[in-house]
């Protein structure tokens, strides 16, 4: 039986696939190619030879399959019609032998994927380790997430009075994530040779459900004034903030990891963090790509004055940031829904963003990935009802400012969403349970929370303190207690 392929073609790339038991779609993304490349091998079969560089594509994802996915796949080569024993594609030439994986690269790749496994499985212990390393009055009350002073609103501000400015004139990027600084966050890919960014170690190695590059906006000024604000953005991409940002909190991760097995004590110190000191004002849009997601907590306001708020626990298999975490919900990258409209006003809008996240993670509609045209939104009935009531003053949006998470300094705009009862009931009465990022949260402490878990001191200080929290999220929930007078009046 092979064990490795001369020439891969859509045939073998298509049994691959069947014997990870993949769709078309997650398919595509494991690899890094198009759905629509991979429907093209499952149609053409062995008249169809990738390129070069696909063929490599191929190599190395078999290579990262387990043993018996490995067995599986050249089995069914074996078995196909027309084969002889030992003729399959994947069959050695006589006196040839398989060239392993060198073992540096087996030890670099290892070791990459524990930490990145770390990083994933303590995010929260690490978010507030890592926030010591910052001047204590930028943090957020009880949170680890860090606001500078010009970028947090004063009080809440309504949504619908922070301007957007959009500028083509954005400042040339000065720390991408591909310094020198930044290699001990790339694992090997070959014998002395580094994966040059952290997104492709991420798609060879270890590559969770959604991991697509995507236009993402932005933002290169910040002015927040009383009861106002203004954000200025231009065009930059997904990758751009994953590249650096993940790098970040993973050389942070490697650093925690090694202080912990000499026993701790002391926090850590600047001189292990090269890439991070790179970074030496968080709060600087002209230093870095900054491409905000917009965190948002819902509350669903009652009759009776009191009022609920929904979270979302966030699975690390599915997405690449803040997995194992509960977050505010909806939550979700500032980024057009086309790139047909990544420079239109149409997409440019934070309210239109919250809209769009509401229906993916309540209702558990498919994303707007961005493969389509520009969403109509005076047609969608979603977004018409929603605006309706916000004019009605049945729902009210309001923005907090814009603050960082110390261990990635991935930035986000902690927001909130207030949604009358009857509303919330009309819109979202039967919540998706399993969305494309994760879960939301239905039960807790033995109840049933679909209507959202009570907006209280002890609930929200639980969450801020005791629960694996996204500093966004848990961001939100602080700054929304603080001013819940003024969220909640009608």
């Amino acid at each position: 039986m092979g064990t490795t392929v001369r020439r891969w073609t859509g045939h073998e790339a298509t049994v691959l696939r069947d014997v990870l038991r993949l769709s078309i779609r997650r398919y595509a993304d494991r690899l890094g190619v198009s759905p629509s490349m991979v429907m093209e091998w499952k149609n053409r079969g062995t008249s169809l030879v990738p390129v070069p560089e696909t063929q490599q594509i191929l190599d190395t994802a078999l290579a990262q399959c387990e043993p018996h996915e490995r067995e599986a796949f050249f089995a069914a080569l074996e078995a196909a019609p027309g084969a002889a024993p030992g003729s399959a594609a994947g069959a050695l030439p006589a006196g040839m032998a398989r060239l392993e994986p060198a073992s540096e690269v087996v030890e670099s790749q290892h070791r990459w994927r524990e930490v990145r496994q770390y990083l994933n499985g303590h995010r929260e212990t690490l978010s507030r380790a890592a926030a010591e390393l910052y001047d204590p009055a930028l943090r957020i009350s009880g949170t680890p997430m860090l606001m500078a002073p010009a970028w947090k609103a004063a009080e809440p501000v309504p949504l619908d009075q922070v301007e957007l400015v959009w500028t083509d004139d954005v400042p040339e990027v000065l720390v991408t994530g591909s310094e020198p600084e930044a290699v001990g966050t790339h694992p090997l890919r070959a014998p002395g040779v580094r994966f040059d960014r952290y997104t492709l170690a991420i798609r060879y190695i270890s590559a969770p459900t959604l991991f697509e590059n995507r236009p993402s906006y932005r933002l290169t000024a910040v002015n927040w004034t009383p009861g106002a604000g203004k954000l200025t953005f231009g065009l930059a991409s997904y990758f751009d903030k994953v590249d650096l940002c993940e790098a970040v909190g993973h050389e942070f991760a490697a650093a925690y990891m090694e202080h912990q097995e000499q026993g701790g004590g002391e926090r850590l110190a600047w001189g292990g963090l090269p890439l991070r000191r790179l970074v030496d004002d968080p709060f600087d849009p002209g230093l870095r790509a900054v491409t905000p997601a917009i965190t948002t907590l819902l509350i669903r306001r009652r009759r009776d004055g009191s009022a609920t708020f929904l979270l979302h626990w966030r699975d690390p298999a599915k997405v690449v940031t803040a997995g194992g975490l509960y977050d505010a919900v909806p939550a979700g990258e500032f980024q057009p829904g086309s790139v047909m409209s990544a420079q239109s006003p149409q997409d440019f809008d934070l309210w239109r963003n919250i809209v769009r996240e509401l229906n993916e993670e309540l209702l558990g509609a498919p994303e707007f990935d961005g493969s389509g045209g520009p969403l109509q939104y005076e047609r969608w009935p979603l977004w018409r009802t929603l605006e309706r009531a916000r004019v009605e003053g049945r729902v009210r949006a309001f923005a907090f400012g814009v603050g960082v998470d110390p261990l990635t300094l991935a930035v986000a705009i902690p927001s909130a969403l207030v949604i009358d009862d009857e509303l919330f009931d009309q819109l979202f009465g039967d919540i998706a349970a399993e969305n494309a990022e994760g879960v939301t949260v239905t039960h807790w402490n033995g109840q049933d929370v679909r209507g959202g878990i009570p907006f209280t001191h002890q609930n929200v200080t639980q969450f801020i303190n005791n629960e694996p929290m996204a500093p966004p999220g848990a961001a939100c929930l602080a700054l929304a207690w603080e001013h819940r007078d003024l969220l909640l009046s009608r």
